[in-house]
């Protein structure tokens, strides 16, 4: 695991482009306190931070192929490059290194941009032709691993995190006003632009190229979700089976491994498996539930070592800013609290995580699925009516969603109704015609939610329901908030983690699988979960799914730390953002219990920390907007 920057520029001399790229990598260092390296040719120049875990001595980048006419850097891991490599050697090319990063590189020679497609890992890369004055580079399937870039003043420029472009002298530092109105619904950076103007990510599952000052991109992966023929114990069988050698695969490493063990089923599934000599959970006080108890007593059971710590409130606060600097971008997702102690204390001990994302994406684990009732009457009925011809089944939805409300109301007509009409994904925070009312006119413009899912639903309009939102959460909840987080907390501990249950092979497996089987009358991620059976205690395949709990609902009702909220709610660069007097009469109404708006508070407080972090301490090269 490492972080990659580079830029491609014509117009700088060698000793520009040296001192533009060291400032760059230093930016990073956090992703990689190992090791460095850096690469500079006439248009471009490529720079490198390792965490070192496979090939410890000679993994270093970039790595050159045999006649150094292209070098390669590389972020990441490739769970097949043993077998890639073999390939490779036996068609004659010659590795200097056991690393998987050559592999990358002479797979390109070899394939071409076909190589994206037999890599199996987490990966962003970026490979420089010498001869050709090409840069050519690509992100994995899911978005593991982040990647963005900025065209602008006659430069391409790319990194593992914002913040490395931020001393480049032609990158222009201006808020984008078109992301917030979005995140306020969100809770994540739901645009395709960031939160910095003119700075993209590059999109899940596409390569790129950059030539003559032209930038290309080409999807190369696409979920294909199917409804095969099956039996439930066939289904349980392919996946208890697919779990356990992805999970075996994820283990290639030179160092020690531990996991993350919430009380979940995912994680405890994955640990069951792996059996490792470290394990790592977090917790609150006592006025919450506390994760790391619970998670302990699974490790008493498979007598396994458990390190946990309970962090204070005041430590959190305290650790807010950071946390938001690290993210790049703001979000108010509260679990980047826990996830960034969590990942202090795990590299304590060692260098390499497993954790538990992407089962709930692949087999349907969200209740927002269509779990949301407590009624099991209410849900067997409504899987009943799933199986009406579809417009029976949208005409049923229309007349549910005009009538007077009754218990279960809202059930039926989420299992009814096209889901374009009501899911935006696994956050909502402000209807978007709030956030409006408590914005300033400049920001009130911007993409609508409508749109922004709208694109997704629009690549996949046959698919049953349940596919439709698993779709578009693999487009927009998982790479622009679950898994940015886990990277971004984690690598700011630089510490590497790895998602067994996210994982192409795997996902080959859960696109086949029947939607009755993923979700239905008596649980979500039904089939998965009597996989896990077979592994866990009968008490933790059963559990429902808690994230991290977070004491946001406590913090905001205790004096100290509601004043520390208020001061930045009536900072004067607030009053560019926000209705000043709306948004201090909503925490204030919090305060005195008269209303429950945390969610909302914490919201514009996630955004108002990273805009003070960012644009008020961080001068850098800061343009008006």
């Amino acid at each position: 695991m490492c972080g990659i920057v580079g830029f491609v520029n014509n117009t700088y001399s060698f000793e520009e482009k040296n001192e533009q790229i060291e400032q760059m990598m230093e930016r990073i260092a956090h992703r990689g306190p190992d090791n460095s390296g850096k690469f500079i040719d006439g248009g471009g120049a490529l720079g490198f931070r390792r965490l070192s875990i496979i090939d410890l001595k000679s993994g270093n980048q970039p790595i050159f192929n045999e006649n150094d006419s292209k070098a390669v850097i590389f972020n990441g891991e490739i769970y097949n490059y043993q077998e890639l490599q073999q390939d490779l050697q036996e068609k004659g090319h010659i590795f200097k290194t056991n690393a998987d990063t050559e592999v990358i590189l002479h797979g390109y020679e070899e394939y071409g941009t076909e190589i994206v497609k037999k890599l199996r890992g987490m990966f962003t890369f970026a490979i420089w032709d010498r001869e050709k004055q090409e840069l050519f580079g690509a992100r994995d399937h899911f978005g593991i691993k982040p990647l963005y870039y900025y065209h602008k003043n006659d430069t391409f420029m790319f990194g593992s995190e914002i913040k490395s472009f931020l001393d480049h002298p032609a990158f222009e530092k201006r808020i984008n006003p078109g992301a917030l109105k979005p995140y306020m619904t969100f809770q994540y950076p739901a645009t395709d632009e960031t939160f910095f103007k003119d700075v993209y990510r590059v999109p899940e599952g596409h390569y790129f190229f950059v030539k003559d000052g032209q930038v290309t991109f080409t999807q190369y992966w696409d979920p294909q979700y199917t409804e095969e023929k099956m039996t439930e114990d066939e289904a349980i069988d392919m996946i208890d089976q697919a779990v356990q050698e992805t999970t075996e695969a994820h283990l290639v490493s030179d160092v020690e491994v531990g996991t993350f063990l919430s009380s979940g089923v995912d994680s405890s599934l994955v640990t069951t498996l792996t059996q490792p000599n470290y394990t790592f959970s977090i917790g609150f006080g006592e006025h919450t539930y506390n994760e790391s108890s619970e998670a302990k007593k699974l490790t008493d059971i498979l007598n396994l070592n458990n390190y946990s710590r309970v962090i204070e409130s005041e430590e959190a606060f305290e650790a807010f800013p950071t946390i938001q600097y690290h993210l790049d971008e703001p979000s108010s997702n509260a679990s980047c609290v826990p996830l960034y102690f969590l990942a202090k204390l795990a590299r304590e001990h060692v260098k390499v995580v497993l954790s538990g994302e992407g089962a709930d994406e692949l087999f349907a684990g969200y209740t927002e699925y269509g779990f949301s009732s407590n009624s099991k009457m209410v849900r067997v009925f409504a899987q009943g009516l799933k199986k009406l011809p579809r417009k029976s089944r949208y005409r049923l939805a229309s007349r549910l969603k005009n009538t007077r409300n009754f218990h279960g109301r809202l059930h039926l007509y989420q299992s009814t109704a096209p889901v374009e009409d009501f899911f935006i994904g696994q956050a909502k925070v402000f209807d978007e015609d709030e956030a409006v009312g408590y914005l300033q006119p400049a920001y009130q413009q911007s993409e609508s939610v409508h749109d922004i899912v709208d694109k997704q639903y629009q690549k996949v309009p046959d698919l049953p329901e349940l596919k439709k939102m698993q779709y578009l959460d693999m487009h927009q909840w998982m790479p622009k908030d679950i898994l940015l987080k886990a990277d971004k907390m984690t690598m700011a501990n630089s510490l590497e983690a790895r998602t067994p249950l996210l994982d192409i092979r795997l996902m080959e497996v859960a696109e086949k699988i029947p939607s009755k089987y993923l979700l239905n009358s008596k649980n979500t991620k039904y089939a998965f979960r009597k996989a896990a059976h077979r592994h866990l205690p009968e008490e933790w395949a059963n559990r429902k799914k808690l994230g991290f709990p977070v004491p946001i609902k406590d913090w905001l009702h205790e004096e100290r730390f509601y004043k520390e909220v208020r001061e930045i709610f009536a900072a004067d660069f607030a009053a560019e953002f926000f209705d000043q007097e709306k948004i201090l009469d909503l925490l204030d109404r919090n305060y005195q219990q008269e209303i429950d708006a945390r969610r909302r508070i914490w919201t514009i407080y996630s955004f108002l920390v990273w805009y003070k972090v960012y644009f008020v301490e961080e001068q850098g090269n800061t343009k008006a907007s």
